[in-house]
């Protein structure tokens, strides 16, 4: 049986994200990175003096990737876009899809900087979304008919790649070409989470290939082994925890995101930290995230 392990973290940001999602962090600044999808919201902590900025956006970012000191790069629902450090500008990179229905959602960078992104519908239509796998301006379809793509991650080695759809809470693993980040064999099922509460949201995998996922709905950070069993589950102070990231100078710590979509009156004043964004509280090995090759 999994063992439960109570909350012992704390509350990193007080702000309430409709739907904090997308956490990252640079450690040449110590800043940690993540987007409230819904309110069009860049937030950035720095995480020695907890100095924070929040920046507005002309569209709905959800992905976040270190290009250089000088230059991000940013997933969103009018394509990729190149965003300078210094004065904030936003140039076109590249597009994923011209699907207006469409929106980006879950993405993170392969060992050998290629970007995964993933769109879905704004409404969470049906089969709408799908996978991408972007090394420079080329950008090729992995999988499609998603409805809610999710907890995309990469095996230490990049010989692995991880995804799910949230909506049929299957997390699936799939063979890469550690070199390109592209597949090199059909996806197949890691764990059956379908008939369990909550829905598998965003992963991070860490040193040793430990998997660990945001439960959307359950309050929690599952931990699972590369074979897919589950070994233990961290309980966050929110109901729809979004997405966890490592951070910290040794990638020691890990921040999750949560959410108050969908919440009405009653249900955000039952759940008072919805959207706020948490450090769990216990050491884990992580790995900082590869930035992006141009």
């Amino acid at each position: 049986m999994t063992e439960t392990h109570s909350f012992t973290g704390r509350i990193l940001d007080e702000v309430d994200c409709q739907l904090g999602e997308g956490p990252t962090y640079d450690p040449a600044t110590d800043k940690a990175f993540w987007f409230d999808i819904k309110g069009r919201k860049l937030h950035e902590l720095h995480l020695p003096t907890m100095s924070k900025a929040v920046h507005d956006l002309p569209f709905l970012g959800s992905v976040l990737a270190v290009v250089d000191a000088e230059r991000q790069l940013i997933v969103s629902d009018q394509g990729l876009f190149i965003h300078s450090v210094a004065d904030g500008t936003l140039a076109p990179f590249a597009r994923l899809e011209d699907n207006p229905v469409n929106r980006s959602n879950d993405g993170r960078v392969h060992p050998s900087g290629a970007l995964w992104a993933s769109t879905m519908g704004r409404r969470a239509e049906k089969h709408s979304g799908a996978i991408y796998h972007v090394a420079g301006t080329t950008v090729t379809k992995l999988f499609s008919n998603i409805t809610i793509p999710n907890s995309i991650c990469f095996s230490p080695d990049g010989g692995t790649g991880y995804f799910t759809d949230t909506d049929i809470n299957h997390l699936m693993r799939v063979a890469l070409d550690p070199k390109t980040g592209l597949p090199v064999g059909e996806p197949e099922l890691l764990s059956d989470e379908s008939g369990t509460s909550g829905g598998v949201d965003g992963s991070v995998c860490d040193a040793d290939g430990l998997i660990w996922n945001a439960r959307w709905g359950s309050n929690a950070v599952d931990v699972y082994k590369p074979d897919g069993t589950k070994v233990a589950r961290y309980l966050v102070p929110a109901s729809q925890s979004s997405c966890p990231a490592f951070i910290g100078k040794n990638a020691d710590r890990l921040l999750v995101t949560s959410a108050w979509q969908d919440m009405d009156d009653a249900a955000r004043l039952a759940d008072p930290h919805a959207g706020r964004t948490f450090e769990l509280g216990i050491a884990v090995k992580g790995r900082f995230e590869p930035k992006f090759s141009i």
